[in-house]
């Protein structure tokens, strides 16, 4: 069984990823690329989709009998790519929507960033499920440490913009690489909680 085609196919489909790009267009429509509202709300409806998936299987016992057809690596893989697929498919598709029916020549938007930075809140709020076995730690944790960067980066260290999140949105200041030094930082914090995720769910697999 391929697991990743089967997970990617329930985390799009699902009620929470229709929920997010609604979200979406209208927080985009509400406020625009540029609003705090906009870049506060994208760590929480990145996690909409699926990034509770392995709770969820876990809890219900499901994995029980889904895991002996897949494999663990097949497994945790297909989790936590179709978590980040969707979380940043999410954004991306919710600001596409927005754009096409907005249709303003001069609006600002990259469509990789947003993407990628959806991936990665994503992601981390997986890791975050996996580690507290909580959905609501999973949905507010990533918030949470957005927010703490974003406080952490306006009062006390504004010179270290490169862990802003907002610049990961629409850079401000002069990125080694331009728009890909932003995108080879966030892949490199995705691998990390890439192996975290892995370290996590082998743990928990053992005792199923």
């Amino acid at each position: 069984m391929n697991s990743f085609e089967t997970d990617i196919g329930r985390a799009v489909l699902s009620r929470g990823f229709i929920a997010g790009v609604l979200l979406e267009i209208l927080i985009l429509f509400t406020a625009g690329f540029d609003s705090d509202l906009f870049r506060m709300t994208v760590p929480v409806l990145c996690t909409l989709p699926y990034s509770t998936a392995w709770l969820a299987d876990y809890q219900t016992g499901f994995i029980k009998s889904y895991l002996p057809r897949t494999g663990v690596t097949s497994y945790i893989l297909g989790k936590i790519l179709s978590c980040g697929i969707s979380g940043g498919g999410v954004e991306l598709l919710g600001s596409w929507i927005y754009v096409c029916l907005k249709y303003d020549e001069n609006m600002q938007w990259s469509p990789l960033l947003i993407f990628v930075s959806g991936m990665l809140w994503a992601v981390l709020a997986a890791v975050l499920a996996a580690l507290s076995n909580s959905r609501y730690i999973a949905y507010g944790g990533a918030f949470v440490l957005y927010y703490v960067l974003v406080i952490l980066h306006e009062r006390y260290f504004q010179t270290l913009y490169c862990l802003h999140p907002y610049e990961w949105l629409a850079p401000e200041h002069t990125w080694i690489f331009g728009e890909w030094g932003v995108v080879f930082l966030i892949t490199g914090l995705m691998l990390v909680l890439f192996c975290l995720y892995d370290v996590i769910l082998r743990r928990c697999i053992e005792g199923v």
